[in-house]
């Protein structure tokens, strides 16, 4: 069974026009093309097409999300990391409707409000699991510490400073230099700097050179992290810049 464009784009709450552009890069291809000239999709074409969906969704760009997808083509695999984020997401929504909720019943009845009720689901508390999973409750707890002892003009220092660096390293990876250059080794280094101002990380008297490889790994392979590099090719990069600093320095 196949399914026309003009099918597919009302089930995916998308356009013909999206999907002739995801079939113009090279995304997409149709499976077939009638004698009409229409374009025909088949349920392997739709699984690719959902999994464009929850890659978007993630804010990776087109050209990462193909990278994304040219490195896993097990849907089944790729799928069942797709559905563990959303059901992550999903807990997350569900925090922050019953917060919510309990705030907007507190204010009709005119009580006082319980600010530890109040921001459920709102903050880093979402990666609680992930980051105890990785590197253990300790680690979780003095990084959780850290967050919520700072202010707001703190906090947002914090994210701008790791927004620049995201924005450095993609800026270098698009130019062409060799992760073990001069300049690449430059933000190597500030990107050691910056992980040891978050305490709990094993960037704070831990074995530092196998975190950076871990870490360098994982920016690779969750889609996610990649996002914040400019898609799997600038997260290589940068997996690739850390361990040549962790090699040379540590």
């Amino acid at each position: 069974m196949d399914w026309s464009v003009q099918q597919i784009a009302k089930l995916a709450g998308t356009t013909s026009r999206t999907l002739r552009h995801y079939d113009a890069v090279g995304l997409l291809k149709p499976s077939r093309i009638g004698e009409n000239g229409y374009r025909y999709y088949d349920q392997t074409a739709l699984l690719r097409l959902q999994r464009i969906l929850l890659l978007r969704d993630l804010g990776l760009g087109l050209p990462a999300i193909g990278e994304v997808l040219d490195q896993d083509q097990e849907a089944g695999r790729a799928l069942a990391a797709h559905l563990k984020w959303l059901q992550q997401e999903h807990d997350r929504l569900a925090r922050q409707i019953a917060s919510v909720q309990h705030t907007l019943k507190e204010v009709t009845a005119g009580r006082d409000l319980m600010a530890e009720k109040m921001f459920d689901g709102f903050d880093h508390n979402r990666y609680k699991d992930e980051v105890e999973q990785r590197w253990g409750k300790d680690a979780y707890a003095q990084g959780d510490a850290w967050w919520r002892g700072m202010d707001g003009a703190e906090k947002d220092g914090w994210k701008e400073r790791a927004a620049r660096l995201g924005q450095d390293w993609i800026a270098a990876a698009e130019s062409g230099i060799a992760p073990d250059s001069p300049e690449a080794q430059d933000l190597a280094r500030r990107h050691v700097e910056w992980l040891a101002g978050i305490p709990g990380t094993p960037a704070v008297g831990g074995n530092v050179k196998e975190y950076l490889s871990g870490l360098g790994e994982m920016y690779v392979a969750d889609p996610r992290f990649a996002a914040n590099y400019g898609g799997t090719a600038g997260a290589t990069f940068v997996r690739d810049a850390l361990q040549a600093y962790a090699a040379k320095h540590l």
